[in-house]
């Protein structure tokens, strides 16, 4: 099999939030497709890297506990920590469990605008 593209797809029941605050983390945009409940994002070369699906009845995962289990998560590395969480933090998300981000390795754990848990991580 050749796979042409992977794309992630979130399910959320406000895709408007939950795709702008992707494409606020990947410095893209959003190609909404309203007509069939779904957003595309694409980073800033244009590339198309998630899709948000309009899911009215989404409930949020809750982690660690797994009440309500992830059944993806993203690991985000980056090369300054500090920079990463400011940027997530002011665009929506909440910080799930917290590390040192002055230290020269480690991460953090998120969740998006709808709940989907997310690290950043940095020095790995």
């Amino acid at each position: 099999m050749q796979i042409a593209r992977t794309v992630i797809v979130f399910d959320a029941a406000d895709i408007a939030a939950e795709s702008a605050f992707w494409a606020g983390v990947l410095g893209g945009r959003v190609i909404p497709d309203d007509d069939y409940g779904w957003h595309s994002v694409v980073d800033a070369d244009g590339q198309w890297r998630m899709g948000v699906q309009h899911a009215p009845d989404h409930e949020p995962p809750v982690w660690p506990s797994g009440d309500r289990s992830q059944q993806v998560h993203l690991d985000l590395h980056v090369h300054d920590g500090r920079a990463a969480h400011d940027e997530v933090m002011a665009l929506g998300a909440r910080l799930l469990q917290e590390g040192d981000p002055d230290a020269s390795e480690g991460h953090q754990v998120y969740a998006s605008p709808a709940g989907h848990p997310f690290c950043i991580g940095w020095g790995h």
